[in-house]
């Protein structure tokens, strides 16, 4: 009975907007306002209760959110976001890895949490060489390489190489790295996964 309580929740005195409206009919609506492809944070959704509807009941909105993952109205892709089952929003482009395989894989296959050794050479678009290794480790989704590694690693297979074009606001954004690196680089790569475990 609490979870439904929880989705039927009444008006927040002084509701702007809701009419009505339950509580997963507000947050499905700003997801929907969101547009992100990872889904939405918890903090983002109580802002946006808050701001459109004076909705700020943290607990309420806890216990609806349990009740539509356990009901299928919503996922969690991450422990703190939520997004709406089939519906998919693109990148922005100042966001997306270009991956191009060269050689294709046979072995294990990297996804997020994997721990994987490569091999790599980092060039900027006019061909300057800022970085390269025989054998660097590291975890992938672990916070120790910039976002476009993460992202464009994940998927290839042991023996697979790739090049990878990273925008500036998956690599060293808007300072850079000195004295290599300038300020809004693009980045690009040419990988080889050499093991995962």
């Amino acid at each position: 009975l609490l979870f439904a309580e929880a989705e039927m929740a009444p008006p927040s005195k002084g509701e702007k907007g809701g009419g009505g409206k339950t509580v997963i009919d507000k947050v499905l609506s700003a997801i929907r306002t969101h547009e992100s492809p990872t889904g939405s944070s918890l903090a983002y959704l109580k802002k946006h209760l808050k701001a459109e509807y004076e909705f700020d009941n943290a607990t309420v909105l806890l216990k609806a959110l349990k009740k539509a993952v356990a009901d299928g109205k919503l996922s969690q892709p991450t422990k703190s976001s939520y997004a709406i089952p089939g519906l998919e929003f693109a990148l922005p482009a100042d966001e997306i890895v270009s991956m191009t395989d060269t050689t294709v894989g046979t072995g294990k296959e990297a996804k997020s949490g994997s721990n994987v050794t490569m091999r790599y050479e980092g060039r900027l678009t006019d061909g300057h060489v800022f970085d390269k290794a025989d054998r660097f480790k590291f975890q992938i989704d672990g916070g120790e390489v910039i976002k476009g590694w993460d992202r464009g690693i994940k998927g290839m297979k042991v023996g697979g190489e790739r090049e990878l074009s990273i925008p500036s606001k998956l690599g060293y954004g808007k300072k850079g790295s000195s004295p290599d690196i300038p300020p809004d680089a693009t980045l690009l790569f040419t990988v080889g996964l050499l093991s995962v475990s």
